[in-house]
């Protein structure tokens, strides 16, 4: 890294600091409104439209109705779940326990941010950062960089009416270089890496404390009996959803028993088309040549990639998604369509049964996906909570369209959030959806209370009567 990138890197820090001390000294209210101010920034919805427009133009990823949505619903759910919240001085007070909690920030936050949601994302961990009375600096992605800067203008120009700084949010100064990313989390309190592989890897190796997402390619398991045509309507509405940009947007359905039929049909009714198997074979290759995904396939219409990979048979040029068929049990590299395709396209794979269907998604999540998600349609109890016992998983989705619910929704209890964490099994330190209480350093008042003595013969009774002494 060059002096002056350095140089760059150690001002946007400094006024980040400075801007932080003076914001710390806020009350409850004068947080909240700055809150709200960032989050008007974007649901304002002559800016949501230029910003959700500008993404499509400079990133070529996605469509612009559907990142307005976006915008509109994730930082809408966000405010919700942020409301009425304390962030400062005491958050909880516990007589029980004589345990008192006090927030405080960790201070100057580094957000790496992708380009597949170049809007959202930002204003997600910025709303979250201001909340826990931190300063952020963001990294967005190149093709994002455009984006990210009209956001923070919007941003700051709403922040000017609170009396808050604009060093508050700040951003690597377009073309920022992978030094400068680098010194920026090495600088920074705390690092926020939603995105590639590589990011989150660089971030958990900056010497910053992290917190990093793991690899999305969720599975979807239709019991036998689900509802057929309210199973695809879920399944279509998530899989296409901006060109399936979303970590959690369906990469394969494993289908039990004789649902098959009747699911085709409905799937179809929602503009799927399954592919032949020289249709597959040659959708395949344009895809992941070489054996790695192509990015010119990545969040494009259904159309578009059928051009690109040659399928010309009538249906693909009106389509909403495509669909392919592997064998049961198989899954790995040799079957690229097994992994995470960030692009309308839906493997599908035959199994007799619910034991099938949980070894199907193990196979799979053994290759790409360990930690993240499953969803299922048309479940019992029992089986529901097998998925969440048997599967490396954080969440189970039961009866929802994937994409839209992993990340919160106006009708399931998960925080509102861009980046979900995997656990170990996804390589992250957290397992639960990214939301305030990680932008928080909490201190504990600890007071005495009425001893809470318990015998060793209390302690040792069942191990004594099973074993003896």
């Amino acid at each position: 890294m060059s002096g002056e990138e350095e140089r760059t890197v150690q001002a946007l820090i400094a006024r980040a600091r400075n801007a932080q001390r003076q914001y710390a000294r806020n009350d409850q209210e004068k947080v909240d409104l700055a809150v709200a101010a960032a989050g008007w920034a974007i649901l304002d919805p002559d800016r949501n439209r230029i910003l959700a427009e500008q993404a499509v133009r400079e990133t070529g990823l996605g469509n612009v109705a559907d990142k307005i949505r976006k915008n509109h619903r994730k930082t809408l759910g966000l405010l919700g779940d942020l409301r009425g919240t304390p962030s400062v001085g005491v958050i909880r007070d516990d007589p029980a326990t004589g345990i008192t909690e006090i927030a405080n920030p960790v201070g100057v936050v580094a957000a790496i941010t992708p380009s597949t949601n170049p809007a959202a994302t930002p204003a997600n961990n910025i709303i979250n950062a201001l909340k826990g009375r931190n300063a952020i600096i963001l990294a967005p992605s190149p093709k994002g960089a455009g984006v990210c800067a009209t956001l923070l203008g919007f941003i700051h120009r709403e922040l000017a009416k609170v009396g808050v700084s604009a060093d508050l949010v700040q951003m690597l100064p377009p073309p920022a270089t992978k030094a400068q990313t680098l010194e920026l989390m090495r600088q920074a309190n705390l690092v926020v890496a939603t995105g590639s592989r590589a990011n989150v890897r660089a971030a958990y190796s900056s010497g910053t404390p992290a917190l990093g997402v793991g690899v999305g390619n969720a599975a979807v398991i239709v019991a036998a009996e689900a509802d057929p045509a309210r199973t695809a309507t879920h399944i279509a509405l998530s899989k296409t959803f901006d060109n399936a940009t979303s970590c959690s947007s369906e990469n394969s359905l494993v289908v039990i028993g004789d649902i098959w039929p009747p699911l085709l049909s409905c799937l179809e009714k929602e503009g799927g088309i399954l592919a032949t198997p020289g249709e597959k074979a040659a959708l395949e290759a344009a895809m992941f040549p070489d054996g790695k995904l192509n990015p010119a396939f990545v969040a494009q219409t259904a159309p578009r990639l059928a051009r690109l990979a040659g399928l010309e048979r009538n249906g693909f040029d009106s389509c909403r998604f495509i669909m392919v068929e592997e064998p049961s049990g198989t899954a790995g590299p040799d079957r690229p369509f097994s992994g995470e395709k960030l692009s309308p396209v839906l493997t599908i794979y035959h199994v007799p049964d619910f034991d099938a269907g949980l070894a199907q998604v193990r196979a799979i999540y053994d290759y790409q996906g360990k930690g993240h998600s499953v969803g299922v349609h048309g479940a019992t109890p029992e089986q529901i909570l097998r998925l969440g016992l048997e599967l490396p998983v954080c969440r189970v989705i039961v009866d929802q369209p994937h994409c839209i619910a992993t990340g919160g929704s106006f009708d399931n209890g998960l925080p509102f959030s861009l980046s979900m964490g995997c656990g170990t099994w996804g390589g992250n330190g957290f397992s639960e959806n990214l939301n305030y209480l990680h932008f928080l350093n909490v201190t504990r008042i600890v007071r005495p209370i009425p001893p809470r003595t318990v015998g060793v013969e209390t302690i040792f009774h069942d191990y004594w009567q099973r074993y003896g002494r």
